[in-house]
């Protein structure tokens, strides 16, 4: 990063943000022409998600997610995980090749056939905020997110 010597924290960190974004895109690019991923559906759709996803936890910029960055994507996605279960996903993930999971192994591991626990949790996530709108109202029960309808007088019981 000799070049932005000179430059800001944020400026340097966006340019280091779109020389990874960059790197991730080199590896999609590898995904959509290989042949074993030929079939996959929505796959540049799939890829792009999983790179934004992939970027947001890469805590220290550095391509790999690590422990740190691993633990805080399940405390994000509402299912938080010991220190040692954290680890025990990068060996699934990884096969036990690294305490890290590239980005590669990320992508594999999201269209891989086998599920693993980070695999099924990133989809229920994405499930879940891909439901789309929750209905407005309806029961009287609370979790709906957002203020109740308003109401008139002659509603009222």
């Amino acid at each position: 990063m000799p070049s932005n010597m000179g430059a800001q924290g944020g400026k340097a960190f966006g340019a280091l943000k779109a020389q990874q974004r960059e790197k991730l895109d080199e590896i999609n690019k590898e995904y959509m022409e290989d042949q074993k991923y030929r079939d996959e559906e929505d796959l540049p759709e799939k890829l792009e998600g999983f790179k934004n996803k992939y970027a947001e936890f890469d805590l220290d910029d550095q391509g790999d997610i690590d422990i740190m960055g691993l633990k805080q994507m399940m405390e994000k996605l509402g299912v938080p995980k010991t220190h040692l279960d954290v680890k025990k996903m990068i060996v699934e993930v990884t096969g036990g090749s690294s305490n890290t999971i590239n980005y590669r192994d990320f992508v594999r591991m999201m269209l891989g056939k086998r599920s693993a626990v980070l695999k099924l949790v990133l989809v229920f996530e994405d499930k879940a905020n891909g439901a789309g709108s929750k209905p407005n109202g309806g029961g009287g029960g609370g979790g709906g997110g957002g203020p109740p309808p308003k109401r008139d007088i002659s509603s009222l019981p």
